[in-house]
């Protein structure tokens, strides 16, 4: 039996927005397919949630409902490439809950590799060679790295490495494939009967020089093979051939079909999503105006526009919108190294129309409110409440099938276990670790193992080299012995919650207010920083004869830098 089955019901009470958007996409497809008297004898069935009945009934909805994102194929996946293919396999996660898995989907990722190859990337060899293929189509731009047939070719593989890697169910499509299969064919012959009217939507939109020669299509050089931007001087409908003036100056004539032309980005789009029936696709904020014209080109050639979904874009440390050329913001690579993917998956889904920045101090707490989901989702479950969590973030994570257990160990624990224990490699954590779960090892524990990992990384990178102790006030070194004095009296075996009402105690008697202070104090003076976990569950986990060691050593000055 399939997970999703039986969710119908609590997926349109669900709130959270991949459901909202679900529920717009299931209203597109029974409007948009459906005569009147379907959609009344679908409303009747799916009521009932007899989905698979309405599917078998009409036709129409046996087709599948296509998700789509694109990739440019110039460069290498990265970080905007896992946002571009989440986002609609979250929302599509959702529309297969709310229909119990009855109407097929399909999401496919679309490289644009037939786009000329205009900037050279940064990171890639044998540049003089690139430089000379320049404005050619990715896929006839030669491999830099001598692996592949073509750069483009590169790309797509290591696209389809990279989403297999990460479990996405996907179907790959190739620009240059669908233009010279003729896939694209009968949309690129009805874009050129219907010229004119798509010029009267490009148009208005471009600046003066740029009207003066703008076309739809872009010819291929028969000669040098490079994607031109020049005027269409002359059209025959009727041979499905465009005119232009080559590189050299002669007058050229080519078919618009059979990959000979490429269209203008826009049009491009909007022929896309005629030719593929594209239902649903997510975009940047960024290009909001772009979906709005590319909609009118798409009605312009007798096709739906898909649902839209515009998210916010990420922006860096200081707040500047993260771009691949400046190179600010986070790498992919960068946020594997301190964090899990599901905890980038997470913070993907959180929030998606308000902009949020994207840097390294946004892991360690992106990850464990994602372990404060798993383990909300999981408590409810151990205590009989079998309500499905469609509104927990991890559900979604996880595409509706979340695992049983998390991590008994929050990550900005380990992170000050790592640092006060000043453990250089998981073994020496796993000592501690041990103490405080025993039987627990990196085998029966995979994802503290894991966190394990990355919580010595970021610490290495980020935390140590930071750390700035500081001396306690009068009011703060009185505290800390009170609060050794009482640690030295508890019973062998207090646990993390009595050591933590201990911290309290000892706190209020002394008159922090807000008690926040004394916590602060505890993490500057003892760690070097300025935040940390509950501090009864450090102790418990460092171990109360280490932390009274450590006091000591605060109180003696042996931490505060000469």
């Amino acid at each position: 039996m399939s997970t999703l089955q039986g969710l119908s019901h609590a997926a349109r009470e669900a709130k959270s927005w991949p459901f909202e958007q679900a529920r717009l996409l299931l209203d597109r497809i029974t409007r948009n397919r459906l005569s009147d008297a379907e959609r009344d004898l679908v409303a009747v069935l799916f009521a009932q949630g007899k989905f698979l009945e309405a599917v078998a009934t009409i036709p129409a909805l046996a087709r599948p409902v296509i998700f789509q994102c694109g990739y440019g194929a110039s460069g290498l996946p990265h970080l905007g490439t896992f946002g571009e293919a989440t986002r609609p396999t979250i929302v599509r996660n959702a529309f297969r809950a709310l229909t119990e898995d009855a109407i097929p989907t399909e999401l496919i990722v679309f490289s644009d590799d037939m786009d000329g190859f205009r900037k050279i990337p940064d990171n890639v060899p044998n540049r003089e060679m690139l430089e000379e293929d320049r404005d050619k189509p990715v896929t006839s731009v030669r491999d830099p790295f001598g692996a592949y047939e073509s750069f483009g070719a590169h790309n797509n593989a290591r696209l389809r490495a990279f989403l297999d890697g990460f479990g996405f169910d996907y179907t790959f499509m190739s620009s240059t494939e669908t233009y010279k299969s003729g896939r694209f064919d009968a949309v690129l012959l009805n874009m050129l009967a219907r010229f004119d009217k798509v010029q009267a939507i490009m148009l208005p939109t471009l600046g003066e020089e740029r009207r003066a020669t703008y076309s739809p299509f872009l010819p291929i050089s028969p000669k040098s093979g490079r994607v031109l931007q020049v005027p269409t001087l002359a059209r025959n409908a009727e041979a499905g051939t465009i005119t232009f003036r080559d590189e050299d100056g002669e007058l050229t004539e080519v078919p618009v079909t059979g990959g000979h032309v490429k269209l203008q980005w826009r049009p491009d789009w909007a022929a896309r999503w005629t030719a593929l029936e594209v239902d649903f696709e997510a975009s940047g904020k960024d290009l909001v105006d772009s979906v709005r014209v590319s909609n009118r080109v798409c009605q312009a050639l007798g096709g739906t526009p898909p649902e839209a979904f515009h998210f916010e874009l990420f922006m860096d440390e200081q707040n500047q919108k993260i771009s691949k050329s400046k190179g600010n913001g986070l790498t992919m690579e960068e946020w594997l190294r301190y964090g899990t993917p599901e905890s980038l998956t997470y913070y993907m889904f959180q929030s998606p129309k308000s902009a949020k920045r994207l840097y390294f101090d946004v892991i360690p707490k992106a990850t464990d409110e994602y372990l404060q989901q798993l383990d909300s989702l999981n408590r409810k479950k151990a205590e009989g409440d079998n309500a499905p969590q469609l509104d927990n973030p991890a559900w979604h994570v996880h595409r509706g099938d979340p695992p049983a257990t998390g991590s008994p160990v929050s990550f900005s624990l380990l992170l000050n276990l790592v640092s006060a224990a000043d453990a250089s490699t998981k073994d020496l954590l796993w000592a501690f670790i041990a103490r405080y779960l025993p039987g627990a090892t990196p085998q029966s524990e995979p994802l503290l193992d894991r966190l394990a990992g990355y919580a010595i990384n970021y610490y290495e990178d980020f935390v140590k080299p930071s750390k700035r102790f500081r001396a306690p006030t009068g009011q703060e070194r009185a505290a800390m012995e009170d609060l050794a004095a009482k640690l030295k009296a508890l019973p062998a075996g207090a646990d993390a919650e009595a050591i933590q009402n201990l911290v309290f105690e000892v706190g209020k008697t002394a008159g922090f207010e807000p008690l926040r202070l004394w916590f602060s104090a505890l993490y500057e003076v003892l760690l070097g920083q300025s935040q940390g976990p509950r501090f009864g569950s450090f102790v418990a986990i460092f171990g109360v004869d280490r932390t009274l060691a450590l006091i000591a050593r605060a109180l003696a000055g042996e931490l505060v830098a000469p």
